[in-house]
């Protein structure tokens, strides 16, 4: 509301970010944008755009569960979404960002929400290190079915996120509400069956985790791809994504606590590069033809995206762990991680009456 709806989609400056003419929403009201929501209030937009700016950070939060200060926290997130977050949407969103002006296509979010949050979420677990729980037994999941219900709830909520991107109840927002379904499907079946073969047993932690993996990937290209493509992009998704978490579980030592760089980072690259391969101008006539269609410069345009961002959050990221790290401090205690944040940092427990057998 102060100034990262204006960073991000203020007038250009420089290509790189947004100007604070639109600070405290000034001049944001019922009137289109011409430049960005015709179809609806230039308010309505900048709210549905809050949406991307308030869960792209949530993200990185799953990469350093239990660890990090409350205080510490509230300061990366607001330097974060600041610093890092709002130079890239306008970069790939925003009239006069330089990727937007390159061609390189981001529908609902690949480039700007979850590539920004899987680097940025590797970086921030490997400065503040493993979780002193991790040193012994190791950690299991506590409720499976709060899992697969809170997955049932992303994958409803995706449908806001991708068809909503056409702003407006057209036939692209029914192309992308397809397109979105059908790839979750098909990831949460490849994720099953990749597991299944590795395992011997198919979970249904795997396969809510290979569904979120397909939103993930499809979303650069829900308003540019068909159906086909979907399944496809869905396929490959779970397999990609499933093959990145288990390396990076098998040989590094990054406590990842949600596979965050797995699921999203992986999965965001994937779907950018995906989008260069399956785009269509007859899907979407404000896009690409992609490199089926024979246009392989937009499959370049899509690396160079990938690469800046990687490189922008990763650096971006780094610094501002490290100043709040020098002055604030970023990790709590070691007697106040093993007692547990929700006591140490805000005096409440989830299950006070539940007796943890010694």
């Amino acid at each position: 509301m102060l100034i990262g709806y204006s960073l991000s989609f203020g007038p250009d400056i420089k290509g790189f970010v947004g100007s604070l003419e639109y600070a405290g929403l000034k001049g944001v009201g019922m009137t289109p944008d011409a430049n960005y929501s015709s179809t609806i209030p230039a308010l309505a937009f900048m709210i549905f755009q809050a949406m991307f700016a308030v869960i792209t950070p949530a993200l990185i939060v799953g990469s350093f569960a239990d660890r990090m200060k409350f205080s510490s926290f509230i300061v990366f997130i607001l330097l974060w979404a600041t610093i890092v977050y709002d130079p890239i949407a306008h970069w790939v969103w925003g009239v006069g960002g330089w990727i937007r002006t390159l061609g390189a296509l981001d529908f609902a979010g690949g480039t700007v929400v979850h590539i920004s949050a899987g680097i940025s979420a590797l970086v921030a677990a490997v400065i503040i290190g493993r979780r002193i729980e991790l040193n012994g037994s190791g950690i299991r999941p506590q409720d499976i079915t709060m899992t697969i219900l809170g997955a049932s709830f992303l994958w409803f909520g995706w449908f806001g996120f991708n068809a909503g991107s056409a702003l407006g109840a057209n036939g692209l927002a029914v192309q992308a509400f397809v397109v979105t379904n059908t790839a979750a499907a098909a990831a949460a079946i490849s994720w099953m069956m990749v597991s299944w073969m590795h395992t011997k047993k198919p979970s249904s932690l795997g396969i809510a985790t290979g569904a979120v993996c397909g939103l993930v990937v499809i979303t650069p290209a829900s308003g540019f791809v068909g159906v086909p493509a979907s399944i496809a992009i869905g396929i490959l998704a779970g397999a990609v994504c499933y093959i990145a978490v288990f390396l990076l579980k098998a040989y590094t030592k990054i406590d990842d606590a949600l596979d965050v760089l797995g699921c999203h980072g992986i999965g965001g690259m994937l779907g950018a590069v995906l989008t260069g391969v399956f785009a269509e101008k007859a899907i979407n006539s404000a896009g690409a033809d992609g490199l089926l269609a024979g246009n392989t410069q937009l499959v370049v345009n899509q690396v160079i995206a990938v690469v800046a961002v990687v490189a922008y959050a990763a650096v971006g990221t780094a610094l501002i762990l490290k100043a709040i790290d020098l002055t604030l401090g970023l990790r709590v205690k070691k007697e106040e991680e093993i007692i547990g944040l929700d006591l140490t940092q805000h005096g409440e427990e989830a299950y006070p009456d539940m007796e943890i057998p010694s």
